[in-house]
C-alpha cells in the first residue's frame, strides 16, 4: 500500500488490499471457526435463533454470523495482532489501536442472505469518526456471485444518517431507501486472504449468495486508543475492547 492507495481510501471511503494472508492461513482459521460455530449452534437458545440463523437457507440450519470472535478465539486474537494487518490499519488511523467489536460472517451457499446498506459509525457512534476503520478479511474468495461487499463511493465524506430497523428485526439497522436512491453502490470483490478496508461513514452492503460456494469473512473493527464509542446505537459491552498495539 502506498500514498496513492491512501488517497484513494480517503476519497472513496474503502480500499481492497489482496494477498495479505495465504490461503492456508485462511483455511486454518475457518477450521477453528467451524468448531466454535458447531458448539455455539448446539447451545443457542431458541429466542436468539432468529438473529444468528441464516433465514435464506431453508434446507438446513446454518449460522449467519458469530459476534466478537476476538473475545473468544485465540486464533482471531492472533489475526487481529498480526503485523501484516496492523501495519495497514495504522496507516489509516495512526499507531496505537484496539479491536472494539468483531464478527464472523458465513454467507452460506445457495441462499446466504443479503445485508442491507448501513454505516458502521451509526452502529458504533465513535467520538472521532476518523479514528476507526473496519478490516473485512476474506476467508473465501468474495465474488459477485457469492455475495461480495458493495460500497457507496465517496459516502465517507458525507454525514452519518439516521438508520431504521424493520419490524421484528431490532438489530438489523439500515439506511432508508430515500438516502440510498441518491448513492450508487459499486461491487468490491476480494480474493481469499485479502482485506477490504472501509471508513465508518461509508455505505456498504452485500447481496445474496446465489452460488454453490461459501463466502465467509472476518470483520475486525479497529479504533484508535485515544478514541472510543461515545454514543453507540445498540448496547455495547466495553469489556470487549482488545488493545492490540500501542503508540
Amino acid at each position: 500500500m502506498d500514498e496513492h492507495d491512501l488517497r484513494l481510501y480517503r476519497h472513496e471511503g474503502h480500499l481492497t488490499v489482496n494477498a495479505v494472508f495465504s490461503a492456508d492461513e485462511m483455511d486454518a482459521l475457518v477450521r477453528d471457526i467451524e468448531l466454535w460455530g458447531e458448539s455455539f449452534l448446539a447451545a443457542l437458545p431458541q429466542e436468539q435463533r432468529a438473529w444468528y440463523i441464516d433465514g435464506g437457507v431453508s434446507a438446513r440450519t446454518v449460522l449467519r454470523k458469530l459476534d466478537n470472535p476476538h473475545a473468544h478465539r485465540p486464533s482471531v486474537q492472533a489475526l487481529a495482532r498480526d503485523p501484516r494487518l496492523l501495519a495497514l490499519v495504522e496507516a489509516f488511523i495512526g499507531k496505537g489501536v484496539s479491536v472494539y467489536f468483531s464478527q464472523i460472517f458465513f454467507k452460506p451457499p445457495e441462499g446466504g442472505g443479503p445485508k442491507p446498506a448501513h454505516q458502521d459509525n451509526f452502529y458504533f457512534g465513535p467520538a472521532d469518526p476518523e479514528g476507526m476503520v473496519t478490516a473485512w478479511i476474506a476467508l473465501d474468495d468474495a465474488t459477485l456471485e457469492n455475495g461480495c461487499l458493495y460500497f457507496g463511493n465517496g459516502s465517507n465524506l458525507g454525514p452519518v444518517y439516521e438508520h431504521f430497523a424493520p419490524e421484528g428485526e431490532p438489530y438489523n439497522l439500515q439506511l432508508p431507501a430515500a438516502i440510498l436512491d441518491r448513492q450508487p453502490m459499486s461491487p468490491a470483490p476480494v480474493r481469499k486472504g485479502g482485506i477490504s478496508f472501509h471508513h465508518g461513514n461509508t455505505f456498504h452492503s452485500s447481496s445474496t449468495n446465489s452460488s454453490r460456494k461459501w463466502r465467509r469473512a472476518c470483520a475486525l473493527h479497529y479504533v484508535s486508543n485515544n478514541n472510543h464509542f461515545a454514543h453507540p446505537a445498540l448496547p455495547y459491552d466495553h469489556s470487549l475492547k482488545l488493545e492490540v498495539s500501542t503508540s
